[in-house]
Formats: C-alpha cells, sequence, structure tokens
C-alpha cells in the first residue's frame, strides 16, 4: 500500500485502537504481521477511512474505555505481550481486554509495572526525553558506601554515554533507593556493575505520581481518578512522539527501559 498525506499512520492506528505502542507496532509491521484490507502492511503507511485493519491475523477494533493499571510484577514474568514467551505478562494477568506494559522491568527484577491500552500514555511517560521519574529500592551484595552513592549520584559511563545525575539514598546497609529519569537497557544493574557492585534484588516502587504502596505480588489494581488526573497534569507539555533512533536496532534495544 502507498503511502499518502491523508489517513493516519499504521503505528498510531494502533497504538491509539489499544493493540500495542507504536514502536511494537513497527517491530509488527516488519514481521509482516499487520494487514490494512487484503495488503501487508509496511512501516510507514497510512489508514484511510473506511480501511479495515488487521492485527495477527484478527480485525482490529477501537477500544472507547481507558485502562491504566497498576500492577506488582513478580520475578520471572517477561514485560511483553509477545504469545511465543511463556511466562509473558499479558497472559500471566489474565485481564479480560487487551493491554499492554509501560516499559520494562527485566525478568529478574520486580515491582511497580503499568500496563494500558492507550499508546498516547505509554509514549509520553516513557520517552527519555520527558525526564519522568521512576523510583526503585535496589539491594546488592556487599555494603552500601558514601563513596558508591555519589558515583552514581554524579552519572556513571555505560553503553557508550553517562548517565544523567539522580538522586541516591541509603535505605539500609545493603539497600539504596534511586530515582531515575531515564531507561536505558539494565541501567541500574550496570550502573553498579561500574563500581564492582552485583543487584541482588531490584524492585521499582513508583513511576512518576503513580505508587505501588502494598499491593501484593502478582496483584493488579486500577489507578484512581485522583491518580489518574494527577497523571495527566504532569504529562501536559510531554511530547508523545515515539523515540526513533538514527542508529541501528540494536542499538535502539539498548536504550530500551529494562531495569
Amino acid at each position: 500500500m502507498n503511502e499518502t498525506e491523508s489517513g493516519v499512520r499504521i503505528n498510531k492506528y494502533l497504538s491509539a485502537a489499544g493493540v500495542c505502542s507504536r514502536r511494537e507496532a513497527d517491530r509488527q509491521l516488519e514481521a509482516g504481521n499487520v494487514r490494512i484490507g487484503d495488503c501487508v502492511a509496511d512501516v510507514g503507511d497510512r489508514v484511510q477511512d473506511g480501511d479495515q485493519v488487521y492485527f495477527q491475523g484478527r480485525l482490529v477494533e477501537s477500544e472507547k474505555e481507558r485502562i491504566l493499571l497498576v500492577v506488582n510484577k513478580p520475578r520471572g514474568i517477561v514485560c511483553t505481550a509477545e504469545k511465543r514467551e511463556k511466562n509473558n505478562i499479558v497472559d500471566y494477568l489474565n485481564y479480560p481486554k487487551r493491554i499492554y506494559p509501560v516499559g520494562r522491568l527485566d525478568k529478574q527484577s520486580e515491582g511497580l509495572l503499568l500496563m494500558t491500552n492507550e499508546g498516547e500514555i505509554v509514549n509520553k511517560i516513557m520517552r527519555s526525553g520527558n525526564r519522568h521519574e521512576k523510583e526503585y529500592i535496589v539491594t546488592v551484595h556487599k555494603t552500601v558506601t558514601e563513596s558508591f552513592l555519589r558515583g552514581l549520584a554524579g552519572g556513571v559511563p555505560i553503553l557508550g554515554t553517562m548517565t544523567r545525575k539522580c538522586r541516591v539514598e541509603r535505605v539500609d546497609r545493603r539497600s539504596f533507593r534511586i530515582v531515575l529519569t531515564q531507561g536505558m537497557n539494565r541501567q541500574i544493574r550496570r550502573m553498579c556493575e561500574y563500581f564492582d557492585y552485583r543487584v541482588v534484588s531490584l524492585k521499582r516502587v513508583r513511576i512518576m505520581n503513580i505508587h505501588l504502596g502494598d499491593l501484593p505480588t502478582g496483584q493488579y489494581r486500577h489507578v484512581t481518578p485522583q491518580e489518574m488526573e494527577r497523571l495527566c497534569q504532569m504529562l501536559k507539555g510531554s511530547s508523545n512522539e515515539t523515540v526513533r533512533f538514527e542508529s541501528s536496532r540494536i542499538n535502539q534495544q539498548l536504550w530500551e527501559e529494562e531495569e
């Protein structure tokens, strides 16, 4: 299908319909899993009024209800909607409507994960340039020293760049709290490794104004109206453009949030 100036870009259409994020849509397009009518869609194609879009063989229908869940992800669960991953978060939750994760926590990390059917929220929360806060409690294998905490806070060279300065404070002898405004692949683990510390456990406890609180492991709840109102206020002025990378796909994956 040839791209025209009218209509909606296919990745934005899938995101708005609650199918997946724009980034995931681009991946599915590259894999040939999206059709517009009888034609396999390409990245950059547009959906015109009256077009029928199929995602992995199923007709895409717009989701009217805004869904945003607070999930306490257990260790061992993978933050993907990919069905070939037997421990994927979507099947684990078994939520009755189509949702997908906002960003990632790696398989061995736990704690707060947001899940939604609204791609615009995903892009605004997770885009690194918007500098929204994410807070973690980290336990390491040896005593936390003041020099280690100062080193983390000041910026650490990983993945060919320096991490942003961040807030860090001790929790107890082997644990600390860290607040990040970016999401590089396995960022906290790599930061600790730079100072010869090994992460024993990593738990996310906050994204912006949304707190994990005492939500049991493996359970979820809907955000409250008050939380949603405050979140929308905080997201005003945030870019909702999907992050684009000039280099290879491998380099893109290095920057995806996966603590």
